[in-house]
C-alpha cells in the first residue's frame, strides 16, 4: 500500500504513540484501559507494516491528586487533576511535533484533547482541527450542566467562558474558522448556542444522511482548509460511531456513523497529506461484554490505520 507523501512529516516518516490512560474527565471507570488494550491488539505492528517508523516508550505514568486535595471548582470535577495530566501531555505531544513525528494520542477521555490540541497548535499554529464525534465538546464553565471536562476541552482551546485559574497555562490557540465537526447529534442547548455566536462549522448527522459522507467530508475541508495547504489535526472520538459499531464506549448515542463513514473520513483525511496529529478517544473497555471490547478496540485499530494510509485497494 502506497502512502501519498505528507507536505509537512520528513522521511523517515515517524508516529510518536502517545498512550493516555487516563480517565479523570468523566465520571466511568475502564476508559483509561483504551489505549492499553489498542497496544495489546497490535498496532504497532500494524503501523509498521504501512511503512511507518514508530515510536513508543509506554503509557504515562500519571501522578494521582486524591478526590480530597481535588475539590470541585464551580462543578468542575477533578479540575487539578485534569489540569496537571494535560499540561504534561500537551509538552509530551508538543515535543514530538516539533521534532517532525506524527503524535498519535491513544485516550483516554477527551479532555485530553485539551493537550493534544495546544501540542499540536504551538508547532503549528495555522493547523485546523477536524473533530469527529458525537458530541461538540464545547461547554463552557456556565453552560456545562455535568462539570465532567471531557465535555470541555474545546472552549478552553477556544478561550471562550469564564476563566479558571488552574487551567492558566491553556492558551487560546485554536481560532473558531480553524475547527470544524462531523458527526454532531448529542448537544446541549449552550453548545448550539456557542457553536452559533462563534460561527463555527458543524455537520451533524442530518448532513451526512443529506449529503452523504464524500460531501461532507469535501465541505468540511473547503470550510477550514480551502486550499489544502493547512497542517490537519484530526481528533476522533470513538463514540462518532453507531454504538452497534463501537459499542464500547462512554456515552454512546444511536445514530451515528456506520463503519465505513467513520473509515471514509480517515481515508480521506489521509489522502490530503496534511495530516500532522491523530487523537483516538474514548474507547472503553469496562463498559461491555467481552465481544463488544474486541469488536470496538478492532474498529479504534482500523480507524487509525486508515488515517495513516491504509487502504482498501
Amino acid at each position: 500500500m502506497s502512502t501519498p507523501a505528507n507536505k509537512f512529516l520528513p522521511n523517515p516518516k515517524t508516529i510518536a504513540i502517545v498512550g493516555c490512560p487516563f480517565s479523570g474527565g468523566q465520571p466511568k471507570l475502564g476508559v483509561d484501559k483504551g489505549p492499553i488494550h489498542l497496544v495489546e491488539a497490535g498496532l504497532i505492528s500494524q503501523l509498521e507494516e504501512l511503512g511507518w517508523k514508530v515510536s513508543f516508550d509506554g503509557h504515562h505514568q500519571f501522578e494521582s491528586i486524591a478526590t480530597e486535595d481535588d475539590p470541585p471548582i464551580g462543578i468542575l470535577k477533578n479540575p487539578r487533576l485534569v489540569s496537571r495530566v494535560c499540561e504534561s501531555v500537551a509538552q509530551v505531544v508538543g515535543a514530538h511535533a516539533k521534532n517532525g513525528q506524527l503524535p498519535l494520542t491513544l485516550g483516554g477521555d477527551h479532555s485530553l484533547a485539551m493537550a493534544t490540541l495546544s501540542g499540536t497548535l504551538s508547532t503549528y499554529p495555522d493547523a485546523c482541527v477536524i473533530w469527529v464525534d458525537a458530541h461538540a465538546d464545547i461547554n463552557t464553565v456556565e453552560s456545562t450542566d455535568s462539570g465532567n471536562i471531557h465535555g470541555m476541552p474545546v472552549s478552553f482551546m477556544l478561550g471562550i467562558g469564564q476563566k479558571v485559574d488552574e487551567f492558566s497555562w491553556v492558551k487560546p490557540l485554536l481560532k473558531p474558522e480553524r475547527l470544524v465537526y462531523i458527526g454532531l447529534r448529542d448537544l446541549d442547548a449552550g453548545e448550539k448556542r456557542i457553536l452559533k455566536e462563534n460561527n463555527i462549522k458543524a455537520f451533524s448527522m442530518h448532513e451526512v444522511d443529506k449529503y452523504g459522507i464524500g460531501k461532507v467530508v469535501e465541505m468540511a475541508l473547503d470550510a477550514v482548509n480551502p486550499k489544502r495547504d493547512l497542517p490537519i489535526h484530526l481528533s476522533f472520538d470513538v463514540d462518532a460511531l453507531d454504538p452497534s459499531v463501537a459499542p464500547s464506549t462512554g456515552t454512546p448515542v444511536r445514530g451515528g456513523l456506520t463503519f465505513r463513514e467513520g473509515h471514509y473520513i480517515c481515508e480521506a483525511i489521509h489522502e490530503t497529506g496534511l495530516l500532522v496529529a491523530l487523537d483516538l478517544m474514548e474507547v472503553n473497555p469496562f463498559l461491555a461484554d467481552s465481544e463488544s471490547v474486541r469488536q470496538t478496540v478492532a474498529v479504534g485499530c482500523s480507524l487509525v490505520r486508515s488515517a495513516l494510509g491504509e487502504t482498501l485497494l
